[in-house]
């Protein structure tokens, strides 16, 4: 099943975003072409405009290369990804207090007013199984690509919950 893309500006720098988080990029050119495989025909000069509104800035990874970031959907980094692992660990811990899976969806429950971080932290992991969630006051739709992965997603967020449980990315 493949994600269908409206050619809008929002759409494109959230697949921006995404690729951010998943590759190290270190050139324009190389995320020009990305977002052509992925269907997004998109300019230098637009390209060139949505970096610099998204606030892209430029670090250096692990191995000292530099590379485009941004911020996430949770205020994060994009090459954070453990950063954001360890964040859904401990909104997890926190905030998650049931979990009820039906079919591909989940229906999670937090404390009055903690449904919008929880589900910022699950969007911010970005897993594959993960089609999108919609978040309440206290209740968060996790749906899920398919019911095998709801049930891979369901017993991972509920292990993160117990006390003590370390992110395994």
């Amino acid at each position: 099943m493949t994600d269908v893309i409206p050619a809008t500006k929002t759409a494109r720098r959230e697949m921006i975003r995404d690729i951010l988080a998943h590759e190290s990029i270190g050139s324009q050119e190389q995320l020009r072409s990305l977002l052509t495989q992925r269907g997004i025909e998109v300019t230098q000069a637009t390209l060139s405009r949505d970096l610099m509104e998204m606030r892209a800035t430029k670090i250096r990874n692990g191995a000292g290369i530099l590379m485009y970031s941004v911020p996430d959907v949770d205020g994060g980094q994009t090459h954070e990804g453990e950063a954001a692992g360890i964040r859904l660990a401990r909104w997890c811990q926190s905030l998650l207090v049931t979990s009820v899976r039906i079919g591909h969806q989940l229906v999670l429950r937090t404390p009055v007013g903690a449904a919008n971080l929880l589900g910022s932290a699950i969007d911010a992991v970005r897993m594959e199984e993960v089609a999108g969630t919609i978040a309440g006051d206290d209740t968060i739709l996790v749906i899920c690509r398919s019911e095998p992965e709801a049930a891979r997603v369901e017993s991972m967020l509920m292990e993160l919950a117990e006390p003590g449980a370390v992110v395994t990315n």
